[in-house]
């Protein structure tokens, strides 16, 4: 048998192969790295954020020429709280994602291409023609999966260019002031400049069910509402970020049949929030510091990484069952603001997902903002005691 063409070859363009591609690029040069794109660009249409804590100072330096935007400091607003928070905001676009990654992997960026079928080991494009690799990675995004129960954080979110400068000076994370009758609702606006903004109309719900014709209207509702006069669209972006609330981990990588995987492909987000590029930036350092790149090896590696982190987060979990099951979905809101009137180191390592045990304890302690019944059933629901799933 002939040895591989390629060292790695990663399936799909997005954020998490395309981190991998790039950061294996600066640590071993020398390697065979082919990256698969069945798109014109790496990237797609999206808007990747995080906190300053989020990732260690070493990650900072790596990942900064992908940075398009930074803040210091951002807002949230509830009906009985706004609030200013300290610590560095920071926005990946896709368009210099592209550009940087299309600049740094030349001709190991194949744009355009689609892929038909894959194994570890192998990938067949559309046009019959199969690349052999010592592994390959399957990073085409998010599969609902049977061994997982997740929400969903669906948003849609335009790019507007204004008459007039908007007077922002940072951004506004969470505004929930807005209608709240059909669950957790907020807009989520960045600061882009003194005349642009990308508004996005966010919702926590139990399926990708998103009116996006009613999203529209509703930011141009929240545009005058701030007497923000929008001029020009310049682009629009949507998407369903999975939320997770339960699930059975072991069994989920047993399905995947030894593939290699990464990102959401393979349930690599923050439980809560959705935020995927922190975990991203540690599975490509990871993959980037590893002796061998088999597909056995990797596809170990990966799967040690994630399990780690889903143990990690049980926690997170937990809070979430608590925020869609417990209550009525229009006071749903009420878990978010007592939750931003707690200590901003709290909330900082709650973004980064490094709660102390003395977090949980505060996050927990007092008077929920939902009824105490609901709340310990939503906490079970997922229970071995309950069910035959369980959280593990």
């Amino acid at each position: 048998m002939s040895a591989p063409r390629w060292d790695l070859i990663l399936v799909g363009g997005g954020l998490a192969n395309g981190l991998i591609a790039w950061r294996l690029r600066q640590q071993q040069p020398g390697l065979c790295v082919l990256l698969l794109e069945s798109d014109a660009e790496p990237g797609g249409n999206h808007t990747w954020s995080f906190h300053q804590r989020d990732l260690l100072p070493g990650q900072h330096r790596w990942i900064a020429p992908l940075v398009a935007h930074r803040w210091a400091g951002y807002d949230v607003r509830f009906p009985a709280l706004n609030r200013t928070l300290a610590g560095e905001y920071i926005s990946v676009t896709s368009e210099r994602f592209a550009s940087v990654l299309s600049q740094a992997l030349g001709d190991s960026l194949w744009s355009g291409t689609r892929v038909a079928s894959l194994t570890p080991e192998t990938v067949t494009l559309e046009d019959g023609q199969t690349l052999n690799a010592a592994a390959v990675i399957d990073g085409r995004g998010y599969r609902p999966s049977p061994h997982l129960i997740t929400g969903c954080q669906a948003f849609l979110g335009q790019q507007w260019s204004l008459s007039q400068p908007h007077g922002l000076t940072r951004p506004i994370l969470m505004d929930a002031t807005v209608d709240q009758s059909a669950g957790y609702r907020f807009v989520y606006t960045l600061p882009l400049s003194d005349r642009q903004l990308l508004i996005e109309d966010t919702h926590y719900i139990d399926r990708a069910t998103l009116d996006v014709d009613l999203a529209r209207q509703q930011i141009r509702q929240y545009a005058d509402r701030h007497g923000w006069l929008l001029d020009r669209l310049e682009r629009e972006e949507q998407g369903n970020l999975p939320i997770a609330l339960s699930g059975d981990a072991r069994a989920f990588w047993r399905a995947q049949a030894g593939q290699p995987g990464s990102g959401l492909r393979v349930g690599l987000f923050h439980a809560t929030t959705g935020y995927s590029l922190p975990q991203a930036v540690a599975l490509a350092d990871l993959i980037a510091a590893a002796p061998d790149l088999n597909a056995a090896a990797l596809f170990r590696l990966i799967q040690d990484y994630a399990l780690a982190q889903w143990r990690h987060q049980r926690f997170f979990r937990l809070l979430n069952r608590m925020l869609f099951l417990a209550g009525p979905p229009q006071g749903r809101w009420q878990v978010m603001q007592r939750f931003y009137q707690l200590n901003h180191g709290l909330i900082a390592r709650f973004y980064a997902g490094q709660l102390t045990l003395q977090d949980r304890v505060r996050i927990l302690a007092g008077k929920p903002p939902v009824p105490v019944g609901e709340a310990l059933r939503a906490a079970l629901k997922f229970s071995p005691r309950l069910r035959a799933f369980h959280d593990e």
